[in-house]
């Protein structure tokens, strides 16, 4: 498996034979407002892609998308991405993906075949309290396929029980975790801190993946602190555009 970060949570995957597109942002800098009632106003993205946004669509079989908020699929993604590729989602989110154009919806329940990988979904919580409920309901992917490692894509959720449950049943050997410690004026984080990266480490025995960080304006918590928080060597920090070859 090669996994690169693009930029934010957009991950480009060379997995099973088959080359996916996760939660594809694809804006250019300041194209976007800041988030609402959220530290550092400033407009979003706030860094370019790493490669033109074409180079993306290069050789691409698939897409997967955690769920629907505007930083995991943007307007320039929904234009630019081909309607007929295969994209797989929450069930929730089935009939607004449609409607925005795409031809080939496949809601992933419990696990489908998504062209030759077994793609489960997992649970999360973007937050605590009020918060959460509001933002949900997001989800998380783990990929299987032969001769690979097996992969989990948490999404945006914070530690708590559905991962520690996902880690249980799945026992993945590379976890992609959104870090950030995103977070609104008010209220807990909605996206991991160091301390909940540091406590996903500690689940599993597997590598883990810290993404989502210094894209976003209510992004907070940097790569930087990470670092500082954590000299786990199992807990990677890619630089957008970094590629990973993992086994």
């Amino acid at each position: 498996m090669i996994l690169t970060l693009v930029r934010h949570a957009t991950l480009l995957l060379d997995y099973g034979g088959r080359r996916l597109l996760v939660d594809p942002m694809l804006g250019d800098p300041g194209s976007a407002p800041p988030i609402e009632d959220t530290p550092n106003q400033r407009p979003n993205p706030l860094v370019p892609l790493p490669v033109p946004a074409g180079e993306l669509m290069t050789d691409l079989d698939g897409l997967l998308v955690t769920h629907l908020h505007a930083d995991h699929l943007d307007p320039a993604a929904e234009k630019m991405l081909p309607k007929a590729l295969p994209l797989a989602c929450q069930p929730e989110d089935v009939r607004d993906l449609r409607d925005r154009g795409f031809e080939d919806v496949r809601p992933v329940d419990a696990s489908i075949d998504f062209l030759g990988i077994d793609v489960a979904r997992t649970g999360g919580q973007h937050g605590t309290g009020e918060i959460a409920l509001e933002l949900g309901p997001v989800s998380g992917f783990v990929l299987r396929a032969d001769g690979e490692p097996t992969l989990y894509i948490a999404g945006d959720t914070i530690w708590c029980e559905d991962v520690r449950s996902a880690i249980t049943v799945h026992s993945p050997d590379v976890t992609v975790v959104n870090a950030g410690g995103a977070r609104f004026n008010f209220g807990d984080p909605i996206t991991m801190t160091p301390a909940d990266v540091i406590t996903t480490a500690e689940a599993t025995p597997g590598k883990v993946i810290a993404v989502h960080m210094e894209a976003i304006n209510h992004c907070v918590d940097t790569r930087r602190d990470l670092r500082a928080a954590t000299s786990e060597p199992r807990i990677l920090i890619p630089e957008d555009g970094e590629p990973l070859a993992l086994s």
